[in-house]
């Protein structure tokens, strides 16, 4: 088990740069299997789930290498191989080699997906568009087999009942080499599609309307990689850092970002009082004044990120006056990081799945555990801010989606040190 030991309660300041975007890589590394040659991402984070789909690519033979923030995949000699329980069950992104086997092979043999423990997430939007391109899917001793007809699969009009970012990156994936036009109403906008959405259309795809709510995708005979593919920058990890440069920031400058990713979210934290300067790529945040308490309701994009209502939690223990209000209506059991905050001296609580936060004067170092990716984001803020030692355990889920996390952190002046210790 991997543990994170903060000592904290001192002011951090300085420079951070923002790596690419891991709900975007998540989704590249899979889809890449659908080039007939082989593949160049860069950008790439280092981060725990991208070592996760590597060990998943070499049971296909694929053959990758990581290099600093640049990924070479060759898919030329891929098999047709199943994926068990096992590595799929260690991150819910391996669902995306579903959508990608399907449109490389016609068939899938996929693992149950495992993850994040965030509530219900079901895949019925995956498979309802599976099935209306023309594949038979069945589910058996926990392992989900997807096969096309003889004929191939053909496209179809696919309306999603809510616009699930999986669903529509399953979907695109699966038809990008299906007879004829798909359309996919209903469409999840989020940026990262319109990232997969470009990787795709360089290596010769045909989709179009990405990012907005009815994607057309004409189906191809073969895709092709002809240049390398940028990922564009992480929208939550910057998120994450403008909350814990207001919580405890002297200055900080977060650097590689897309402003406009995060209008829902900067427009909430200056809301607050949090003081923010713009320049091209980045943002300055001032040391934080007095804050005030807000209302926050998650959303699809560009509504307020789900994935940003943990990080943030911490942003409203530090308010003055008043009571915030946290509404998740993406993943509304998403609150497992609120006992683990009281074990530190938060004023927080939820009623009937909503968070209700007050305003705490001081938190206190406590051992709490990282449920999850973000809940590990909130509680390593939390960490930063106490008076004393805080031992995070079950850090390894910040690494999944953390690039670099300690060393960002330590050049920000903080304390923090990551270790390995015996599963208890």
């Amino acid at each position: 088990m991997k543990q994170m030991i903060i000592h904290g309660g001192k002011p951090l300041q300085g420079d951070v740069w923002i790596g690419g975007a891991k709900n975007s890589t998540v989704a590249l590394i899979p889809a890449s299997i659908l080039s007939r040659t082989p593949v160049t991402l860069e950008g790439v984070p280092r981060i725990a789930d991208v070592d996760n789909l590597m060990d998943l690519l070499n049971e296909m033979d694929v053959k990758s290498d990581f290099q600093k923030t640049t990924l070479h995949i060759d898919p030329e000699n891929i098999k047709m191989s199943p994926l068990p329980s096992g590595k799929i069950k260690s991150l819910r992104a391996s669902y995306y080699f579903m959508g990608a086997l399907l449109g490389r092979f016609g068939k899938a043999v996929v693992g149950f997906p495992g993850g994040d423990d965030i509530g219900p997430r079901p895949i019925d939007q995956h498979i309802k568009g599976f099935e209306a391109l023309g594949a038979c899917v069945t589910n058996e001793n926990d392992q989900i087999t997807i096969t096309a007809p003889a004929t191939g699969l053909k496209g179809a009009t696919i309306h999603l009942e809510m616009p699930s970012v999986g669903a529509t990156m399953n979907i695109i994936m699966a038809s990008v080499t299906a007879q004829g036009q798909t359309v996919i109403e209903n469409a999840a906008k989020e940026p990262e599609i319109i990232d997969l959405a470009t990787f795709l259309n360089n290596m010769g795809a045909t989709i179009r309307g990405a990012g907005t709510d009815s994607i057309r995708i004409e189906g191809v005979e073969k895709l092709e990689a002809r240049a390398p593919h940028t990922i564009i920058p992480d929208r939550i990890e910057a998120g994450t850092y403008i909350s814990l440069a207001g919580c405890i920031g002297n200055g900080i400058c977060i650097h590689n970002i897309i402003e406009e990713h995060l209008d829902s979210y900067l427009a909430k934290v200056e809301e607050m009082g949090v003081v923010i300067d713009a320049d091209e790529d980045s943002l300055y945040v001032y040391p934080a004044g007095d804050l005030k308490m807000t209302q926050i309701k998650t959303g699809a994009y560009p509504g307020f990120a789900t994935d940003l209502q943990q990080p943030v939690t911490p942003l409203l223990l530090t308010a003055k006056t008043g009571e915030g209000v946290i509404i998740d209506r993406i993943y509304p059991k998403r609150v497992g990081h609120i006992e683990q905050l009281r074990k530190m001296g938060a004023d927080i609580k939820v009623e009937d799945d909503i968070i209700l936060v007050h305003p705490t004067s001081k938190l206190h170092g406590a051992t709490v555990s990282a449920g999850e990716i973000r809940a590990g984001a909130c509680l390593m803020i939390a960490g930063l801010m106490a008076h004393g030692e805080t031992i995070i355990n079950n850090a390894g889920n910040i690494l999944r989606g953390y690039d670099r996390v300690q060393e960002k952190l330590r050049l920000l002046g903080a304390d923090v040190t990551i270790q390995d210790v015996p599963d208890k």
